[in-house]
């Protein structure tokens, strides 16, 4: 893989910023898109890495970005859209649209290899707008064989720097009860330094073209589980109460149109009408097939949970 040239699509982000130092690490030339160079400031010091200030929903832009490169990254995505049908505006603009302009661009540049984020539960059919939109990012990824696509869908992505775990614990910082709508549903947490791994390995081994990869951990929780770990690793446990269904989907419809980037939405509920896990009848196309023993989520979240560990890290960001 050295010597490798890759753009990266969504490095930015959190599980992008991990990968681009995994990749950095291999010895991978990464050009990371972004819109404003100010959102990529914490990759500028890695070696190898370079920063260009791009529309990547521009058509021109994707042109001179995938120029040279031996591969594509795309992890784009997006948790709430307006709502439409089959899924609304946003979730078009950045699942379905976006990959296939990628790919597009890649298959007139002779760029053979696509490396495309999806979601576990991806399906046409599926009960929310963003399963849907996923599956059809999914079919934008295939639509040039000669560029070979290999798929990742991962399940709830955790570790530093995570929007899940951390938001619970700090919500649970706040509120003396935790009340929570789908408490049942259940998840299979997956490091996100393992989902970097299986990007790496992805690109080492042709073996995974044209392939499906779907990314969880060793173990499978419900909601509340999760969130009553996130209250017991940051030190704030609060009881937690399950909603029945008409009070959780209220309590989304007030999110909704509340200002700023809702907490909790309709279709985030929808989403978690049909479990998160890993089908186990499919082993053969999981994390494991591609070496990577997967993290345990006790294993790590402790860590950057801690009260004293956010500590450390914001003087860490701030050079103490």
């Amino acid at each position: 893989m050295r010597d490798m040239n890759v753009v990266v699509f969504g490095a930015t982000g959190f599980i992008g910023s991990h990968l681009v130092a995994r990749l950095v690490q291999e010895g991978v030339a990464v050009t990371v898109a972004t819109r404003r160079a100010l959102h990529a400031q914490h990759l500028v010091f890695l070696p190898r890495v370079t920063i260009v200030e791009a529309d990547i929903h521009d058509d021109a832009a994707l042109a001179r970005l995938v120029a040279g490169c031996d591969a594509a990254i795309n992890l784009v995505g997006v948790l709430h859209s307006r709502r439409g049908t089959p899924y609304g505006p946003e979730f078009k603009r950045a699942h379905v649209d976006l990959p296939r302009r990628i790919v597009d661009a890649c298959a007139r540049a002779g760029v053979a290899r696509y490396l495309h984020m999806s979601a576990l539960g991806a399906a046409v059919d599926g009960p929310s707008m963003y399963q849907r939109s996923k599956a059809a990012g999914e079919e934008a990824a295939r639509a040039h064989p000669e560029v070979a696509a290999t798929i990742f869908r991962p399940s709830v992505v955790f570790g530093p720097g995570d929007s899940f775990l951390n938001m619970f614990a700090r919500l649970q910082s706040m509120l003396p009860f935790m009340p929570l709508a789908c408490a049942d549903a259940d998840f299979q947490p997956v490091y996100v330094g393992d989902v970097a791994d299986a990007f790496v390995h992805a690109l080492r081994d042709p073996k995974t073209r044209h392939q499906v990869f779907q990314l969880g951990g060793p173990q499978i929780y419900s909601l509340a589980e999760l969130v009553r770990l996130a209250g017991h690793y940051s030190g704030h446990v609060r009881p937690v109460f399950g909603l029945p269904a008409a009070l959780g989907r209220l309590q989304a419809m007030l999110f909704e149109i509340l200002p700023g980037t809702p907490m909790m939405t309709r279709d985030n509920l929808d989403s978690m009408k049909v479990d998160n896990v890993i089908d186990p009848a499919i082993q053969e196309t999981t994390a494991v097939a591609l070496g990577i023993k997967p993290t345990a989520l006790e294993a790590v979240a402790p860590r950057y949970l801690s009260t004293l560990d956010r500590l450390d890290q914001f003087r860490a960001r701030a050079g103490r």
